[in-house]
């Protein structure tokens, strides 16, 4: 298992357009993805899920990935959070 700690920099958070694209980025990968967002371990796999999560600007996530492409999934997790998908 491999993680990283990120801040969200979107201004709306993980609102739907940016969790749908998180997922659907997400579900290319074999591993298991989780955002850590206080008590809360959300599955990065599940639109539903990180809408759910509440997860807003500033806020700090750690990404678990756990499965044999586990890298690869957390430097795209990683990248998308803190560089793509800004507004």
């Amino acid at each position: 298992m491999v993680s990283k700690n990120v801040t969200v920099r979107n201004k709306e958070g993980l609102h739907m357009r940016p969790a749908g694209l998180v997922t659907k980025e997400m579900t290319k990968f074999h591993s298991t993805v989780h955002f850590i967002y206080g008590d809360k371990k959300i599955n990065a796999k599940s639109v539903m899920n990180l809408i759910a999560g509440g997860i807003k600007c500033g806020s700090e996530i750690t990404i678990e990935c756990d499965g044999d492409d586990e890298q690869e999934a957390l430097n795209r997790a990683a990248d998308m959070i803190e560089n793509e998908l800004q507004e």
